[in-house]
């Protein structure tokens, strides 16, 4: 798929609540690319505006210049344009490249009231941008200004008719659509104007399509909240986002209304006066690199606690310094052997539950290789004095029945990523164990009877299937929420505790 541009024309903001600093983060949020031209530069915070320095008209057309016959845009999002000069540069930018969607946000009237543009920009707006726009999103006061300039005497809505009546009249003036923004005139819940705080409690925003003569509504609860800082930039560039996707009006501004709902409701505390909403809601980023899950893993405190425990234990250093009582190897070899076939069994249901090809084929290969695994398995046996035939008729332990039970109930249970997970610990730490003991200068390799055990395990094939094991786990972990991917190392962290008992079963006084 192809990266959706979206050029952000408007004002910073130092506090980072509204601003470029607000639209880049939503774009963000939503999957698209960000290119900006700054109109003016801002020194404000969470309580106010203290100054704002406009950047030359000239300047503004070089960047949009620049981002335009380079990367280009999708959509291009207007904000704070600071000046009259500045409105007919971007008009004439705009016009020459032909721009196929914009988005206006007129930021003309302060939260105080106060009036932003000078009575000869705002003139300008509705001469110049307005027919050029897709959507224009004023809110109340905006729409009241703009009717005024262009000499109409329009009454303030007194109920949703009214708001629907002003939607109409704004897109009079040129552009394709309007969304009037209701949260100046909040309503009760029959849709009459909320005389107290107390009574309001819905919000609601009226979508006028001129071509289709089509008015949309968009009903929202009334929130309470001080943070609600450069809501009207958010919503204009989830709106712009949104279009650049594919979406059409309705379900573009649908999504961004519901995305600065959430944002609202979500937000925290910032600052002293009125903060930023949650822009990041519905965003979550893995804490590791993609194909980085199993480093990740490793590197967290719970699973080192169990990992280090498992690969390091007695029973795996018996073994690789060749101390190891014989009786106690042989009894984890008839064991290891009992779950080996349990350990075929859940690999050939995760094929069972595999969703493509590649996934069915590579849990097909590892029941294979644990198949030569097994053969291997028998011959090493036979040197320590133990036949199939005994190895087969000999009682599953308590250690060897729990973990092969458990395995094989995740399968069961829950799904083919699940099963992976339960499956993991024995996969990649015997070869990890392995690999250890292998370049271990501890490691005694002449005479050491249990040097065979260790070479199966840092052999190609082995080491193949850990490769393909491993592979099948990145690929498919990228695509979990946040709470499965703790469900999926919990269960990776007791498949760890049950290798832990295996190894601690090896080491018991119990012989065949």
């Amino acid at each position: 798929m192809s990266v959706k541009r979206v050029l952000v024309i408007a004002g910073s903001d130092s506090s980072g609540g509204a601003g470029l600093e607000a639209d880049q983060r939503v774009l963000a949020a939503h999957g698209c690319y960000a290119l900006t031209a700054t109109t003016g530069l801002t020194a404000q915070n969470t309580l106010g505006v203290q100054d704002i320095f406009v950047v030359p008209s000239e300047f503004v057309r070089k960047q949009i210049n620049a981002g335009l016959e380079d990367v280009g845009a999708d959509v291009v999002k207007l904000g704070m344009l600071s000046s009259a000069e500045t409105i007919d540069v971007i008009a004439e930018t705009l016009q020459a490249h032909k721009v196929p969607v914009i988005v206006l946000d007129p930021v003309m009237v302060s939260t105080s009231g106060a009036q932003l543009l000078p009575e000869k920009a705002v003139k300008e707006l509705r001469t110049k941008l307005l027919p050029l726009t897709t959507v224009l999103t004023p809110n109340i006061p905006e729409a009241l200004l703009l009717i005024k300039d262009a000499g109409f005497e329009a009454p303030e809505p007194a109920d949703l008719d009214g708001l629907v009546d002003l939607a109409k009249q704004i897109c009079s003036l040129g552009p394709k659509a309007v969304l009037l923004k209701g949260g100046h005139l909040p309503l009760t819940n029959d849709h009459k104007v909320a005389q107290t705080p107390e009574d309001a409690t819905t919000v609601i925003d009226i979508l006028y399509d001129a071509e289709s003569a089509v008015t949309t509504l968009f009903e929202t609860e009334y929130l309470v909240s001080k943070n609600t800082h450069g809501t009207g930039c958010s919503l204009a560039s989830a709106i712009s986002a949104n279009l650049a996707m594919g979406k059409d009006m309705v379900r573009a501004v649908r999504s961004a209304v519901r995305f600065v709902e959430v944002g609202i409701k979500t937000s925290v505390d910032l600052g002293k006066g009125s903060g930023p909403i949650n822009h990041f809601h519905s965003i979550y980023t893995m804490p590791f690199a993609p194909g980085r899950f199993l480093e990740y893993i490793m590197d967290r405190p719970d699973v080192q606690r169990v990992w280090g425990k498992f690969t390091h234990h007695e029973f795996v250093d018996g073994m690789g310094q060749g101390t190891l009582p014989v009786e106690r190897f042989k009894e984890y070899l008839v064991q290891d052997y009992l779950y080996l076939v349990q350990f075929a069994r859940s690999n050939a249901l995760a094929s069972y539950k595999s969703q493509d090809m590649d996934s069915i084929a590579a849990s097909a290969r590892i029941v294979l290789h644990i198949q030569r695994e097994m053969a291997l398995h028998l011959d090493y046996c036979a040197s320590f004095g133990l036949s199939k035939q005994e190895m087969e008729a000999h009682p599953e332990t308590i250690a060897c029945t729990a973990y092969s039970r458990f395995i094989l109930d995740v399968g069961q249970s829950e799904d083919w990523l699940a099963l992976q997970m339960a499956l993991a610990p024995c996969l990649i730490g015997y070869g990890a164990i392995a690999r250890r003991l292998y370049s271990d200068k501890k490691s005694l390799r002449q005479g050491n009877q249990y040097w065979k055990w260790i070479e199966n395990y840092v052999a190609e094939d082995y080491t193949e299937a850990v490769r393909l094991g491993s592979g099948l786990l990145e690929d498919h972990v990228q695509k979990v929420s946040p709470s499965r991917l703790e469900q999926l190392i919990r269960i990776f962290i007791r498949a760890t505790e049950l290798e832990i008992s295996f190894w601690d079963m090896g080491l018991s006084d119990r012989k065949l």
